[in-house]
């Protein structure tokens, strides 16, 4: 073999080990893009996700592969615009439905954010654009994320790994409390529904179906499509946290803000109906609720919404309140009775007790008739009193004058004034089968005490006791005279 020919072989094989070794110690790796990507596990349907980077520059579809600091996505839908970080911090939420700003709700520019733990502690990753449309990449942990945006415009995210993985939400918020008593809560649900006040020390384990921040008629909030059982904890530093004990591969989850409109979240499903906090009167409540709805459909005011619904309730209540003043008539009578058998057989409880029954059967009075129906009738009281206190129909709902918003407290206090001077004519009216001259004068200053709890409630609550009590003087007056006699109830 010629010179010639050693030398341009020897020239091929120097190229061809140049070449292979550059590509083997100093190419860069390989593209996340064309890395294996387990398929996300979520019900979207098409939506608008527009990528931007921290300074507000649109970025493109394919974007690098490699997670840029700070950067900045958005999920957006008829009007519904979700702002977050592509460590999965949300930043802003707006929803069309919703009355109040985002951050006036949450009180902070950190509401909340999610971290992972794949065997070294709990921390935030970040997720990077791949070519594909609304999903993201984490190199390192090879995990996958797709989001997008439901039916309802609910924001979703689907989490995959092929590694395990250990996940936790923090919510961070500040305390508050306004004039109206709204207060801002860390609310969890699990079979019922839990407030935390911000700053609390509290604990548990239990399955979670949501959990988020609860302030002024409006719920941010993640829920599952499944509940999952997190241990979750309250602590002083102002931070609500939820945290998985078991590792997995998946994770989807939702994040909602929305007023906390009833029916709206009825639609939603995830028993997020139940942030509406009726208490233990929920089956009357939503009745009652429906109630106030069905005549806004004909009255677009919902001070008269609630006359007209107080006047219905009086009236179906109406063969309760009659029996209750007729048996306390009845024993207004016979107290003199009464009074002069306990002095007679105040040393004999048996024969006293004997002559008292004997008494009443003469008389027709019964001692518990006038109680029973009122106990009957306090279930519809407090369910309108849960109702009118959680609705959030009343928020900015005018009545007459003076009343811009039937959630706030009356300003000049005219109906807590109105409520307590009709309790007292009520108290009047209402036969008295108390003897015992102290309990008497403490029965005086209750219209007073209750007024004066009033004034500070929703003016839409003052509103209800005040029309309900003057109904319920209509209606003992009616019974009074009745039949064209004086006293006919005792006859």
């Amino acid at each position: 073999m010629g010179s010639e020919q050693r030398n341009a072989l020897f020239a091929v094989v120097l190229s061809g080990a140049i070449l292979f070794g550059w590509q083997f110690y100093f190419a860069p790796p390989k593209k996340a893009a064309d890395a294996p990507i387990e398929p996300g596990v979520t019900s979207v349907v098409a939506q608008n996700v527009t990528p931007t980077t921290s300074s507000g520059t649109p970025g493109t579809s394919a974007g690098p592969i490699e997670p840029i600091e700070n950067e900045m996505f958005t999920l957006n839908q008829n009007g519904m615009t979700l702002e977050f970080d592509n460590t999965l911090a949300v930043k802003n939420f707006i929803n069309p439905q919703a009355a109040f700003r985002f951050e006036d709700t949450v009180a902070s520019k950190n509401p909340m954010r999610v971290e992972f733990d794949f065997g070294r502690g709990f921390q935030t990753i970040r997720f990077a654009k791949t070519e594909v449309p609304n999903k993201f990449f984490h190199s390192e942990t090879e995990t996958t994320l797709i989001t997008g945006l439901d039916a309802n415009s609910v924001p979703s995210f689907s989490i995959t790994s092929l590694q395990e993985f250990k996940y936790r939400f923090v919510y961070q918020s500040e305390p508050k409390k306004l004039e109206n008593s709204q207060q801002r809560f860390f609310a969890v649900y699990t079979d019922e529904l839990n407030q935390y006040e911000i700053g609390d020390d509290e604990a548990g384990d239990r399955a979670i179906k949501w959990a988020g921040i609860d302030f002024n008629y409006h719920l941010f909030a993640t829920y599952f499509d499944t509940e999952q059982t997190l241990i979750y904890k309250s602590d002083a530093n102002k931070t609500f946290s939820m945290y998985s004990n078991k590792a997995a591969k998946t994770l989807s989850y939702h994040l909602v803000f929305a007023k906390k409109e009833y029916n709206y979240l009825v639609s939603l499903g995830h028993n997020l109906k139940n942030s509406v906090n009726f208490g233990i009167w929920g089956f009357f409540a939503v009745w009652i609720l429906k109630g106030l709805q069905f005549f806004h459909s004909y009255v677009s005011n919902y001070g008269v919404d609630i006359i007209l619904l107080t006047l219905l309730i009086r009236l179906i209540t109406f063969p309760l309140q009659y029996k209750s003043v007729v048996s306390m008539k009845k024993l207004q009578l016979v107290q003199p009775e009464l009074t002069k058998l306990r002095e007679k057989f105040k040393d004999d409880p048996q024969k006293l007790q004997k002559e008292s029954m004997e008494l009443f059967k003469k008389s027709g009075a019964n001692p518990i008739g006038g109680c029973l129906p009122l106990l009957l009738q306090m279930p519809v009281f407090f369910a309108f009193y849960k109702v009118l206190y959680s609705a959030v129909e009343l928020v900015d709902a005018p009545f007459i004058f003076w009343i811009h918003d039937l959630s706030n407290k009356d300003p000049y206090y005219v109906l807590p004034v109105l409520m307590t001077g009709a309790m007292f004519l009520q108290q009047k009216l209402t036969p008295n089968t108390i003897s015992d001259p102290v309990q008497k004068k403490v029965m005086m200053f209750m219209p007073l005490i209750f007024g004066f709890i009033m004034k500070d409630l929703p003016s839409g609550l003052s509103l209800y006791i005040f029309v309900s009590t003057l109904f319920g003087i209509l209606q003992q007056l009616m019974v009074f005279n009745s039949k064209g006699s004086q006293n006919p109830v005792v006859v």
